[in-house]
């Protein structure tokens, strides 16, 4: 079960693989997650909006990619945002969590924003999976550029998951390449998990189903297109499950054609690979 499929997961679902069961909607009672795109120019205004999130009594998360400061990165660190943001909201309590803390104080920094004790939980992507604090209502992601589709999608569903209108906040560098600005712009156009996958899927190539890498190669097929002819690849996809419930063995007119058919194109090696 996942709310975020990898480009590999969605292919094969797609090849027919995998047997699905789609949810498309929020569960009752939840609202969308308005997500924006924010530079160091905005700071202070995304800042000023957390203030008001946290005097409404709500709780934030601010999202880093390095625990430290790093001389060959120009990148955000979890340890440099903890005094900063320990310095501007001096009237509420930060909690820390990183991969770097032992696994009992990560567990006490996580029940202190867990609890509400602490309002403010600067981290690294150590949350993006298992957190659920229906009262945390922003998400803040530092050099968002750095963190592919998927990543930003599960980052973000980590609010949105009371009654109380949700924020997530994308923090970039303004000059950054092409593919890194559609990406930001994909999270910023639409909450929909699917829509995500789908466009991470068109963006990294499907990844390789008989081995392990969960994206990139190309999508290569002879035909169908693999980002925009999901519907129609269902249909063959039905088609073929009713000739093998029927004609297992190919042995009928028909099926004795196909089988011909297969056998020509299995001789089509080299080619074929391309889908593995």
């Amino acid at each position: 079960m996942t709310a975020t499929p990898i480009p590999r997961t969605l292919a094969m679902t797609v090849y027919g693989d995998l047997d699905v069961s789609v949810i498309d909607e929020l569960p009752p009672g939840r609202k969308p997650v308005e997500t924006s795109l924010r530079y160091e120019e905005n700071r202070m205004d995304v800042y000023r909006s957390v203030g008001a999130q946290l005097r409404l009594g709500r709780q934030v998360y601010i999202v880093y990619p390095l625990i430290a400061e790093s001389e060959k990165l120009d990148l955000r660190s979890v340890e440099e945002g903890y005094d900063t943001i320990r310095e501007i909201f001096r009237d509420y309590r930060v909690a820390m969590v990183h991969g770097r803390l032992k696994p009992a104080e990560k567990d006490y920094q996580m029940h202190l924003f867990a609890s509400g004790e602490a309002r403010i939980l600067v981290a690294t992507t150590v949350i993006e999976v298992g957190v659920n604090v229906p009262n945390a209502t922003v998400m803040i992601i530092e050099n968002a550029e750095r963190f592919g589709l998927s990543q930003l999608h599960q980052l973000r569903g980590r609010v949105g998951r009371g009654a109380d209108k949700s924020y997530c906040v994308l923090m970039s560098k303004r000059k950054i390449a092409k593919e890194t600005r559609q990406r930001l712009e994909v999270m910023t156009s639409t909450t929909d998990g699917f829509v995500v996958a789908e466009a991470d899927l068109r963006m990294r190539g499907p990844g390789d189903i008989e081995g392990t890498m969960q994206s990139g190669l190309p999508m290569k097929l002879n035909i169908a297109n693999l980002a925009t002819d999901g519907q129609i690849i269902q249909i063959a996809r039905d088609d073929a499950e009713a000739v093998l419930t029927a004609d297992p063995e190919l042995t009928s007119p028909a099926g004795r054609i196909m089988a011909l058919e297969l056998s020509r194109l299995s001789r089509r090696t080299a080619d074929w690979s391309k889908i593995s």
